[in-house]
This record gives structure tokens, sequence and C-alpha cells, in this order.
């Protein structure tokens, strides 16, 4: 029997988009795999999923609330449903962004207006909460707050954008503050830990730049404002040993940053800049020695180390990937799914299929867990069978 592996927060079990499982098919029949349960009752928004044991985590929107709820991984079910934030509308689709992190027996999420939730696995009882505008002064971004929050060690870090209060580290247990930095207005990114030397820290697009913090105390080690636009900053930075990888679209581009420990401090000097992987509304994958990626509306295949691109296709569409056992699992924002070989020698499809879309585009990450590959469109979520 294969292992199963859970993915317990945004982009899987070490936020870099991969799923440590084995044992899937590597192949798909002929109009996809088997379908296990469809559920409905989600409601509006792209959060995606953490999937713990036997229980499923995302946001929703219905009516005049945002909410968490969690589902039945066997059957679909909802177990609870806990109300977060004021309802998100906006014209490109309403509802929650952010994707819930789970740590223990509690987690944590970010509705669309930056209400923070930490609620209890069990329940969905609120143990405690805090608000970016009211807390932090935060200004909430022209498509309501995306991100999904990082819980490193005791702390829990999110990103308010408020004077002061750019990001936060927060007491996971109580809510308490541990610091705050810089003053950056919140982009639509989630941040992700680095090591280099003895200083461990954490690296996020904020909407001025990309920026990395201690994670002890919040000191800025460095800052790289050339990959920022003025429109949208929104994907997760990819952390490689001493390399950390920094990409966004609207014509702008992506960096390769070296870090070099200094003192008590980190520096980061730029690798190279290029235009060749722009990540718009999606984060690349770093499989072996090369990014798995749209850049824009592209799918690419681009060398880590030098930033050379080995091929591109138009693949399922502009939309999102992940991936799990030799294979990439892209989700087209028109509803195709596509399973691919990565390799950086050409583009190689092995299966694809479709699920329906209404007015929307299908925005939500696809998630691999447990044997099951889970695909969310606005209110309906798929649970498809993907074990060999």
């Amino acid at each position: 029997m294969a292992p199963a592996a859970d993915s317990p927060q945004w982009r899987g079990p070490n936020r870099d988009g991969k799923s440590t499982e084995t044992g899937l098919l590597q192949q798909w029949p002929a109009g996809g795999p088997r379908l296990v349960w469809k559920a409905q009752g989600l409601g509006e928004g792209y959060s995606s999923f953490a999937v713990v044991g036997n229980r499923l985590y995302t946001q929703g929107q219905q009516g005049d609330q945002e909410f968490v709820l969690a589902l039945d991984a066997a059957t679909g079910k909802q177990v609870w449903k806990t109300p977060t934030g004021r309802a998100l509308g906006n014209d490109k689709g309403n509802g929650p962004r952010g994707t819930p992190t789970v740590d223990g027996n509690r987690l944590y999420a970010v509705a669309g207006d930056g209400t923070l939730v930490c609620l209890e696995t069990d329940t969905g009882k609120r143990v405690w909460g805090a608000n970016f505008a009211a807390d932090f002064k935060g200004r909430e971004p022209h498509w309501g707050y995306a991100e999904s929050p990082l819980v490193d060690g005791d702390r829990v870090i999110v990103t308010p954008g408020g004077p002061g209060a750019s990001i936060v580290a927060l007491n996971k247990a109580t809510g308490a503050v541990i610091w705050k930095s810089q003053s950056d207005g919140a982009a639509y990114s989630s941040a992700i830990p680095f090591d280099a030397g003895a200083t461990r820290g954490l690296a996020i697009l904020t909407a001025g730049a990309a920026v990395g913090l201690n994670m002890k105390n919040g000191e800025l080690l460095w800052r790289y404002p050339n990959v920022a636009n003025r429109v949208a900053n929104i994907a997760t930075p990819i952390v490689s040993k001493d390399l950390v990888f920094v990409s966004t679209d609207y014509g702008t581009g992506c960096a390769l940053l070296k870090l070099t420990p200094q003192g008590g401090s980190v520096q980061a000097s730029e690798v190279y800049f290029n235009k060749d992987m722009r990540n718009h509304y999606t984060t690349s994958v770093l499989v072996g020695d090369y990014l798995y990626g749209y850049s824009s509306d592209i799918l690419t295949a681009m060398e880590f180390a030098t930033g050379k691109v080995a091929w591109r296709n138009r693949s399922v569409g502009k939309g999102n990937c992940i991936y799990a056992d030799q294979r990439l699992y892209c989700m087209g924002e028109d509803g195709a799914v596509g399973l691919i070989e990565p390799t950086p020698a050409a583009y190689t499809e092995k299966s694809r299929f479709e699920i329906p879309r209404g007015p929307n585009p299908t925005w939500t990450p696809p998630v691999v867990a447990n044997g099951r590959l889970y695909l969310r469109e606005q209110d309906n979520l798929y649970s498809f069978d993907i074990k060999r």
C-alpha cells in the first residue's frame, strides 16, 4: 500500500506545490479518473483546501457572510461551518481567496475582508481572532485579502498591510502580537519560510517588493522591488536551499535571488531577472532542476538555475499546476484538467478531462491528498480517486 499524504496548508505539506504521495495513476481512463463524490454548498469563492485525515477545510461565502467549513473526506458532507468576515464582492468573483492552514487541532484562516480566525479543527469553535483593519490599520487590497496564513513554530505570520504592520507575527495559541514589521501595502501573496546560515527567515511579496524578514523578530533582511508591479503581486515565493524565486505578471517578470548570510543578517543578490516566467494568479512548481508554471497564459518549463526556457505550450489553458508522483496536475480556468509528465525535453500530456464551469473562471488550485484529487468550481467540489 502506497503511503497516503495529508495536505495541511496552501500548496501542500511544504508550501511548494508538491505532494509527497506515491502510487497514483500515471494515466487516466478516457473521461478522467473515477468520481467518488460531488458536494455542493461551499458557496462562492476561490479558496482551496487543507486536507488532514478524514477532513477537508475550506472557505466560502453565502449571502452577506464568509465562513470556514469542514467536510467529511469520505462523503463530502458538511461537518461544521463557522462565520468569519463580511461578504466580499468584486469584478473578479465574490468570496474568500485564502486557504486555511491546519496545525495540530487548530486551523487559521483569513477572510477577504481581513478577518483572521483561529478555530478548533474538531468543532469549528473560535479560539481567537483579529481584524487587519481594526487591529493593524491594514488597507484591504483591491480584490480583497487573499493570503493563506503561515504557521512556523509558535507563530502565525500574516500580512495586514498596515503602517508599521505590513507583516506581523502573532502567537498561534493566543493571537498576541510577537512583532510587526514594514509599512508596505498587502499584496495577494502568502509567506514561505527559509533558512540562511543560522537565520530562520520568511519571504513574501508585498505590494511594493519581495521582502525577506527574520522570523524571530521581524527585522528586514532584504528587499527586492524589481519584481513588484503596481497592480497585483500574487505568487508565493519558491525556496530551494539558498535560492529564492519570485515572479509577477502585468508585464513584469521573474527573478532568482541568492541568499548569503552576513554577520547576523542575510543579503539577497540577483542571479537573473527575465520576462520569461510571469506568474499571474498562479505559482510555479520546482521539479528537479526545472520550474513548471504559467507565464501569463502559457505553460512554461524553465531551468531554475539559469532562467533558460525549455519549452512553452498552451496546455489546458491558463491555470494552476501542482505536482504529485511524477506528474503535473494542471487545471485551466475553463475547467480543463491535464495530467502532464514534467520533463524539460518537451511538453508531454498523458491525459485530460473537464469539469463543468459556471460564469466565473476555475481559479482554485487543485489539491492531491490521500489518493484523491480535489477540484473546486465555486459552490461545487469534486473528489476523484487517483490511486493505482
